[in-house]
């Protein structure tokens, strides 16, 4: 897939943080949401994920990291349509690689792209 990256490493690592302390926040104050243990794991998926994008960002770069979150979409069983407590940590990870593509700018036909290849949970 081609992709064109506009943002720097720095930029990239800079949103990536803003987002990981935004999950952070969320895993605060889950025990005051209806689903606690729902809404943590959910934060807690958001946040590994926002620093594995970082830590490959900062080591080799923004195509790198832009591959490495494409790859890692493609990847997650596509669990869309199924009860809002279940599977709290994949959405949580597909939340937060689409909240990644929004960031950088990437064209919503590669996005499509990507989620077409995800397979359903077995």
């Amino acid at each position: 897939m081609e992709y064109k990256v506009t943002l720097s490493t720095e930029e990239i690592v800079r949103g990536l943080k803003h987002y990981r302390r935004i999950a952070k926040q969320d895993v605060l104050r889950a025990p005051e949401t209806p689903n606690p243990d729902i809404f943590r794991l959910h934060a807690e998926a958001r946040r590994e994920i926002y620093a594995k994008l970082a830590e490959v960002a900062e080591n080799e770069g923004p195509d790198a990291v832009v591959s490495q979150a494409l790859e890692l979409y493609q990847q997650l069983p596509f669990v869309t349509g199924t009860a809002e407590d279940m599977h709290p940590e994949i959405k949580g990870q597909e939340n937060a690689l689409e909240n990644f593509f929004l960031m950088i700018g990437l064209d919503p036909k590669i996005r499509r792209e990507a989620r077409k290849a995800r397979k359903p949970l077995q």
